[in-house]
């Protein structure tokens, strides 16, 4: 089975939780356990970041920015880096702000990893290699990237593989066998599975089929 359940440092956390944290080594204190993190939430940030004052704290607003981002989708460390670029925050105050994120678990690449990859898998079927790449282009390290996707099971993939296949199909009876495989192929193939797998699948899917078994 795949081993990609959530962890406890996978925990979806709440606005309120966020801005604990934040709040918390702000002012010096440890960061807060993760039962602290639905507990009553301490003072906001400027919620638009693009209306504060041109002297505003560069630190506060970068602040503001990845709380927002990060209550509206999971996002790794390089997506949230390139959104502070976009606002013209200095990289040192950046690179400081998202630091201080990482040591309360708010920004944190592997369980970003982890999700992603439930979601994808659920969602539109991806195989390793397009979960690879799709990772990458967020920007996540190789070795992240890697970790992760050792844990996808061979079979939960191929089960997958055989779902979008039988979807496919039934939009697909009455074309010829080769017009067929090609399309199922050419699915399987953006979708990141490898030719053995689709090759497997695929006749398996059509050995199965009523049109295509002799009388």
């Amino acid at each position: 089975m795949t081993n990609l359940e959530p962890r406890a440092g996978d925990a979806a956390r709440t606005l309120e939780g966020l801005r604990a944290a934040v709040s918390a080594i702000e002012q010096g204190a440890s960061p807060p356990d993760e039962a602290d993190l639905g507990r009553e939430p301490a003072p906001a940030p400027p919620s638009d970041p693009q209306t504060a004052d041109a002297d505003a704290d560069p630190y506060v607003v970068a602040r503001a920015v990845v709380l927002r981002l990060l209550t509206g989708a999971p996002k790794s460390r390089a997506e949230l880096e390139k959104a502070l670029r976009r606002k013209d925050c200095p990289d040192d105050v950046a690179t400081e702000v998202l630091d201080r994120f990482e040591q309360v678990g708010l920004v944190d690449d592997e369980a970003y990893a982890r999700t992603f990859v439930r979601s994808k898998q659920a969602g539109r079927g991806l195989a390793r290699r397009a979960l690879s790449h799709e990772l990458r282009k967020k920007g996540v390290d190789d070795e992240v990237v890697q970790a992760t996707l050792d844990e996808v099971d061979p079979e939960d993939e191929r089960a997958r593989a055989h779902e979008l296949v039988a979807k496919k199909l039934r939009s697909m009876h009455g074309l010829d066998r080769t017009v067929q495989t090609r399309r199922l192929a050419g699915m399987l193939g953006r979708k990141g599975y490898g030719p053995e797998v689709s090759r497997l699948v695929i006749n398996e899917a059509l050995d199965a089929e009523p049109e295509h078994q002799r009388d």
